[in-house]
């Protein structure tokens, strides 16, 4: 572990980051493996974060959670905001305290809520830009209840349709009261169909909103000085475009510094979001990398393919969270080393051979297929707890072997990669 804290960027007294290994696959931006020091603990990297949206890992006990090797949860501050409130899971003792997890925590700012009501409820960002830029478009049959203007964000609950309204202020307010070692500035997310024009705007608003955030962080952090420091994340936007990419990453970046040059705190790291096209996730992810400075770490947000983790890592994130895993898991869909298998078709239906004898989770060899197919089948929840725990933990366990690859030299790592993907998209989902 480490035992100083690296030259500062305006990172918070008690988290930081420090590199361990070093990796250098050819044409790539260069990755890592290191450690984040929080409150409430280490955080290895690279590393998986589960997503706990509501606080609570869908179906999981934070036992359970724990037993797939999870180093920390992500949890929703706009879902919170609206259920049960910031003030009561402030009162709680934070997010942690209220959900039982002893670990670090991260929180989203309720950036992507914003997109997704504004667009219909989209629940996934495409990873591909098809059909002509429609700055205006929704889903199909679908109202727009998220309205963006300079000040910040007004929408319509999902939950109600009362009227609600953030901003870069209230974002802090309710990532403050949640607890969370590490929070994100509140941003603006694009689609990427959205226009190159209306790219550059948002960038630019993001940047200003983001000033506005380290202001209200600073204010509460002094304001809320008996609680555990918490560490405000940059978020970096800007699509497809290398440009506003780069411009985002330095504009933060200096605003970071001359907090920090005044005595407050700046930005803890990164957040790498927004759509990004999947032929070029690496690409973008390592233009906004080679921006960063070593010693501050970054978060890719929304993305747990094994393909696409590998590739960031590559390109230098430490960190990652998405819903697929627990999503694909409560449809009968679970991960397996020669790739996805659907529960919940009819050939399982007398398979007694172990959910995945591969696997290093005590349900792997605990439970049948044809049982969880069944489970799914009567509708038994326990279905989707099993399958959950499965995935959770093959994900985690696939970034570990990643990290612990990295430790190897890169012609390790390599080596891993080739083996692990080749049998995984070798093998259709079945």
């Amino acid at each position: 572990m480490p035992n100083s804290a690296p030259e500062s960027h305006g990172s918070a007294d008690r988290e930081y980051f420090e590199t361990t290994a070093r990796l250098a696959v050819p044409g790539t931006a260069g990755g890592r493996s290191g450690v984040i020091m929080t409150p409430h603990g280490a955080i290895e990297t690279p590393a998986f974060i589960p997503v706990g949206t509501k606080a609570t890992v869908k179906t999981l006990l934070p036992e359970q959670i724990a037993s797939t090797g999870a180093q920390a949860v992500l949890a929703n501050a706009y879902h919170l905001y609206l259920q049960p409130g910031h003030d009561i899971v402030d009162a709680a003792g934070g997010v942690g305290s209220f959900m039982n997890w002893p670990g670090p925590t991260y929180t989203d700012s309720g950036g992507f809520q914003v997109m997704s009501l504004g667009v219909g409820f989209k629940k996934v960002i495409e990873m591909e830009a098809t059909g002509t830029p429609d700055d205006s478009a929704t889903r199909a049959n679908k109202e727009r209840l998220a309205r963006v203007d300079e000040e910040g964000v007004t929408f319509r609950s999902h939950l109600d349709g009362s009227s609600h309204r953030f901003t870069p202020e209230v974002s802090m307010q309710i990532q403050h009261g949640l607890g969370a070692d590490i929070m994100f500035a509140f941003d603006e997310l694009t689609t990427l169909m959205n226009t190159r024009g209306y790219q550059e705007e948002s960038v630019e608003r993001t940047r200003r909103w983001a000033e506005r955030c380290l202001v209200e962080h600073n204010r509460l952090t002094a304001e809320r000085a008996d609680k555990p420091p918490q560490s405000l994340w940059g978020v970096i936007q800007g699509a497809q475009y290398e440009d506003l990419r780069r411009q985002a990453v330095r504009g933060l970046l200096e605003m970071s510094d001359r907090f920090a040059e005044s005595g407050q705190r700046g930005f803890g790291g990164f957040g790498i979001g927004g759509a990004l096209e999947k032929e070029n996730l690496g690409t973008i992810v390592g233009w906004c990398t080679s921006e960063m400075p070593e010693e501050m770490p970054r978060h890719l947000l929304g993305i747990s393919e094994p393909d696409d983790v590998f590739t960031a890592v590559e390109n230098g994130a430490d960190t990652f969270d998405c819903v697929a895993p627990t999503r694909l898991a409560r449809h009968g869909g679970i991960y397996t080393r020669s790739g996805k298998v659907n529960i919940t078709k009819a050939m399982y239906r007398r398979d007694f051979t172990p959910l995945d004898p591969e696997g290093d989770h005590p349900v792997d060899t605990q439970y049948t297929r044809a049982y969880l197919h069944h489970m799914f089948k009567a509708k038994e929840y326990l279905g989707a707890q099993i399958c959950t725990l499965h995935n959770v933990r093959f994900i985690i366990r696939m970034v570990a072997d990643i990290r612990a690859a990295i430790a190897g030299g890169t012609d390790e790592y390599l080596a891993f990669k080739e083996d692990f993907l080749g049998r995984y998209y070798a093998g259709r989902a079945k």
